[in-house]
Formats: C-alpha cells, sequence, structure tokens
C-alpha cells in the first residue's frame, strides 16, 4: 500500500511540474520586471478596471508601471500604425528582413512625432503553454524594439507587453490563421 502512494506522490510532481523563468528574456534598465513572479506595485488591471484609452490585458497580467503612468496621461491610437504591423515565424522572435520596411515606417513616425510615445504588443498563435507565449510574445516584443533603437528611435518613448495567445486576430487553426496571429502590433501613445 505504501508503494501506491508514493508512486502517486511521484506522479503528482512530476504532473504538476517545476515552475521556471523564461530564458532570454531581457530586462530593459530602469524598469522594474513584471509578471506573476514580480507584479506591478498597483497590481494587474482586470476586465472591469478599464481605463480611458487604453485596453485592457487579460486578466492577471501586470501592466509595466510607466504604462500604468501613460494610461492616465496618453490617448491610444491603434489606426495610426495599424499597416506596419510585423509577423514572425513560428517559434521566433526574429524580426524577418521582409518585415524591416514595417519597423522602419514606425522608426520614422516616431522622429516625425516627437511627442508621441509607442506601445509595442507582442502577440503569439495559440499553440504552446501560456507562460511560454507570454514569454514569446516579450521577446517579440523586446526585438522590434531593439530593432526600433537601431533605427534612431528614442528607447525612452517605447514600452513593450506580451499578450501571448489571448488576442488572437484570426480564430481559425490553420497555418494561415496561425501565421496572422504571430505578430506585433504598434500603438501610439499621445499626451491628452
Amino acid at each position: 500500500m505504501q508503494y501506491f502512494g508514493a508512486i502517486g506522490l511521484a506522479l503528482m510532481f512530476v504532473a504538476t511540474g517545476c515552475k521556471h523563468n523564461p530564458v532570454d528574456v531581457t530586462t530593459l534598465p530602469n524598469r522594474p520586471r513584471t509578471g506573476p513572479q514580480n507584479p506591478s506595485p498597483t497590481g494587474p488591471i482586470g476586465q472591469g478596471d478599464r481605463a480611458p484609452g487604453i485596453d485592457v490585458p487579460p486578466t492577471g497580467v501586470a501592466l509595466p508601471q510607466d504604462l500604468q503612468n501613460w494610461q492616465n496621461t496618453h490617448n491610444t491610437f491603434r489606426e495610426i500604425l495599424a499597416a506596419h504591423t510585423v509577423h514572425f515565424d513560428y517559434d521566433s522572435p526574429v524580426v524577418k528582413s521582409s518585415e524591416k520596411p514595417h519597423v522602419q515606417a514606425v522608426a520614422d513616425y516616431l522622429k516625425g512625432a516627437p511627442g508621441d510615445a509607442l506601445l509595442i504588443e507582442g502577440h503569439c498563435d495559440e499553440r504552446g503553454t501560456e507562460e511560454y507565449n507570454r514569454a514569446l510574445g516579450e521577446r517579440r516584443a523586446l526585438a522590434l524594439r531593439e530593432a526600433l533603437i537601431a533605427t534612431g528611435a528614442d528607447g525612452m518613448k517605447i514600452t513593450t507587453i506580451s499578450y501571448g495567445k489571448d488576442r488572437k486576430i484570426d480564430l481559425g487553426n490553420s497555418e494561415a490563421s496561425h501565421a496572422k496571429n504571430r505578430r506585433g502590433e504598434f500603438v501610439v501613445l499621445r499626451p491628452k
């Protein structure tokens, strides 16, 4: 009987797995890491806490502190840079050369609009775990931020957030649908 109890206990540990932190995630200077391990000081914004001008992330996603401050002082404009959404290959945060013109267009916009700031949203398709996709979305958003900085954009005016697989734009289950969901979107933040 003890043998079965020991096996059951071992299976419970194997089934639940162990918690680990995502690898290859860049922490930005002067910006505390947020997420399940280090929630934002003001906590996550839930579905009932809609702030004017900011789309509400899924429940349990903590916004970076600087974005929480921006939501009180800035309006959001998705349509301005919607045509420059960047798409990624499966399981990759690498900005493809075919997507670099979109990055350049966004950088040019930022240079011509010195009062505007930028939010980069990282998105994934539905494959993979919630934790993995959250980390991959973050890596995609940070890769776009770094690409913008490399073109001369002011990194202090760019913040990122990962929505993982929570905000699909195509609900299909085909490869074409997945490809549409693997993206980085740019949201202009303009002072009120």
